[in-house]
C-alpha cells in the first residue's frame, strides 16, 4: 500500500489591500505568511508592491525560518548584509536591528538619514522585508518615500540634466558626534565599499523612471565638479522628501513591513525612549543591476 504524503493546505485568493497614504503605502489583509502561500497569492502581493512600493502585513506570527521562506517566494535571499555581522548563526540572511545592541555598538551616534538599502554595492536588493519582534509602546515609527513620484514631480530640464548623470555610492556613515570610530561604525567599515549609479535609474518590472540618489550613501556627482554635485545633490534630497511622497508606519508586534528598494527611500526612526527596548530583523533580497535611461549599468570601483 503507497504511503501517504500530508501536504499543508494552500492558502486561497482572499486579499484586501488598503492603502495608507496617497503615493505609496499599503496595507495587506487576508494572508497568513507563516503558511504556504499560493502562486496567485504571491503574484497578488508582488502587484500591490509594485503598485504601493511598500506594504504591510499585521499580527503575523513569524519563526526566522518562515520569515525567511517568505522572503524566497519573492527572489534569491542574501546573506543579511555586507559587512555587519549575523545575530544568528543558524540563518545567517537576518540582520537584527535591535535598540539595545545598537546602544552598546555606538549606533546612537550615527546619524540618521534617508536612504536606500545598500546602494554601495553594484546590484543593490531589489527589496527588504522587516518583522517586528519586539516593538515600544510608543514612537519606533518608520518612514518611506516614493522616489518614482519625486522623479515625475521634477521640471522637466531638471530631468533631461539628471537622466544623464552618475553618482558614486559608498558605505560611509553620517556621524554626529565627535572624534573616535565606535564598534558600530567599525563593523560597518569592515570593509571599503564604493559603486557608481545612474543618478535615474529605470525600474526593471514597472519601467518607471526612479530618483536613486540618497543622503546617506551618495558621495558625489561623477560628471560635476564638487560644488555642483553638492548643491544638485542638496536640491534632489529636499525634493525627495516632501511630505507629499512619504507615508509612516506605526509599528505594532508581528508587524512586516516588505518595500522595493529599487524605488523607495526610508528613514530609521530616533525616536525610541530611554529604556524602551525596540528590535526588528530584516532580510533582503538579491537586485538587478541598475540601468540609467542612457543605458549605462552600474559597477563596482
Amino acid at each position: 500500500m503507497a504511503s501517504q504524503i500530508e501536504v499543508a493546505p494552500v492558502m486561497p485568493s482572499r486579499l484586501e489591500v488598503r492603502p495608507i497614504a496617497g503615493h505609496l503605502g499599503a496595507e495587506i489583509e487576508g494572508v497568513d505568511l507563516s503558511r504556504p502561500i499560493a502562486e496567485e497569492v504571491v503574484a497578488e502581493i508582488r502587484a500591490a508592491l509594485l503598485r504601493w512600493k511598500v506594504v504591510f502585513f499585521r499580527d503575523q506570527s513569524l519563526s526566522r525560518a518562515q520569515h525567511v521562506a517568505f522572503g524566497r517566494l519573492f527572489g534569491e535571499v542574501t546573506p543579511a548584509h555586507p559587512t555587519l555581522p549575523a545575530a544568528f548563526p543558524e540563518h545567517p540572511e537576518i540582520l537584527l536591528l535591535d535598540s539595545k545592541v545598537s546602544e552598546e555598538w555606538g549606533q546612537a551616534e550615527i546619524e540618521s538619514r534617508w536612504h536606500t538599502d545598500v546602494t554601495f554595492v553594484p546590484n543593490p536588493p531589489m527589496g527588504s522585508i522587516l518583522h517586528g519582534v519586539v516593538i515600544p509602546p510608543y514612537g519606533g515609527d518608520t518612514q518611506w518615500t516614493n522616489l518614482a513620484v519625486a522623479y515625475e514631480r521634477l521640471s522637466a530640464p531638471l530631468r533631461d540634466l539628471i537622466d544623464g548623470l552618475h553618482a558614486v555610492h559608498h558605505n560611509a556613515l553620517p556621524v554626529a558626534r565627535g572624534e573616535g570610530q565606535s564598534e558600530y561604525e567599525k563593523k560597518f567599515r569592515a570593509q571599503d565599499l564604493s559603486a557608481v549609479h545612474p543618478v535615474v535609474r529605470i525600474h526593471p518590472e514597472t519601467k518607471e523612471k526612479v530618483l536613486f540618489v540618497n543622503p546617506n550613501f551618495t558621495s558625489h556627482i561623477v560628471e560635476l565638479s564638487r560644488q555642483e554635485g553638492r548643491h544638485l545633490l542638496a536640491m534632489l534630497y529636499e525634493h525627495m522628501t516632501h511630505h507629499e511622497f512619504t507615508a509612516r508606519f506605526r509599528w505594532a508586534p508581528g508587524s512586516v513591513a516588505f518595500w522595493d528598494n529599487r524605488s523607495t527611500a526610508h528613514l530609521v526612526p530616533t525616536d525610541i525612549a530611554p529604556g524602551m527596548h525596540r528590535a526588528v530583523e530584516r532580510i533582503t533580497l538579491a537586485g538587478e543591476t541598475p540601468v540609467g535611461p542612457d543605458g549605462e549599468a552600474s559597477y563596482a570601483l
